[in-house]
């Protein structure tokens, strides 16, 4: 048992790549481009995504009437090695009050139907999100009765209800992401190893035109954040520099 607690501990880790804000930003803009209301109305689910890590949730809520959403929602994975850290989002932002000591790890669910200035500072920002949160008005957080599995019933309940699934999927389970988004026919905007492409199921989608690479990876190297003590290769800390 103390062996498949260590090997499920490493591939979490392994699997926590944290995506940039920017490198999301220009996949997104580059959709707005080609056309600007492609999300309005829409209910985007973030199924891989601690709200308080989470880039994809910072960009959608900061984003949100922007891109007219109807909702968004979040939820997290329990096991994860930083969740409920708060180091991410909420926590770099000096004008909020700093929790104490570590809060109880669970799988998180972020619901956002408004996004509204709520301090009168003439902006929406993630101070606002933090009050209405609090505040419970018209925005949500509960903690899921699972662990957050994208698999379990509770995550494909939601999945049902959702427009677009937009995140980092765990890589090492690529490949059952990738066949549950066409088993519900989900519309997706997801990251994944270039590798990904020659696995069989996943190159007949590219082959007929059901899936297609983004703007942002194409060729190019992306950089990843990733929790303390993970596995870095020389050659990828070189490419970070």
């Amino acid at each position: 048992m103390a062996n498949k607690n260590l090997t499920s501990a490493k591939k979490a880790k392994n699997d926590e790549f944290y995506t940039q804000f920017g490198d999301i930003q220009k996949e997104i803009e580059a959709y707005l481009e080609y056309n600007p209301d492609v999300f309005r109305n829409k209910v985007v689910y973030c199924n891989c995504d601690d709200p308080y890590e989470s880039n994809f949730f910072r960009y959608f809520v900061l984003n949100f009437n922007k891109l007219g959403l109807k909702q968004l929602i979040t939820t997290s994975y329990k096991p994860s090695p930083v969740a409920n850290t708060q180091l991410g989002l909420f926590g770099d932002d000096k004008s909020l009050a700093k929790s104490k000591g570590r809060p109880k790890v669970t799988a998180n669910k972020f619901i956002i139907n408004e996004a509204h200035d709520m301090d009168g500072d003439g902006e929406f920002d993630l101070k606002d999100v933090a009050k209405q949160l609090k505040a419970n008005k018209q925005n949500k957080w509960t903690p899921l009765e699972g662990d957050g599995d994208f698999r379990s019933d509770e995550c494909i309940d939601i999945l049902k209800q959702s427009d677009i699934v937009i995140t980092n999927p765990p890589f090492s389970l690529f490949r059952p992401y990738v066949k549950q988004l066409f088993d519900y026919n989900k519309q997706f905007v997801i990251i994944g190893s270039m590798n990904a492409i020659t696995c069989k199921e996943i190159f007949p989608l590219i082959r007929a035109n059901r899936l297609w690479l983004g703007a942002t990876g194409n060729g190019s190297d992306m950089v990843f954040a990733v929790p303390n003590g993970s596995e870095i290769a020389d050659r990828d800390r070189q490419k970070a520099a």
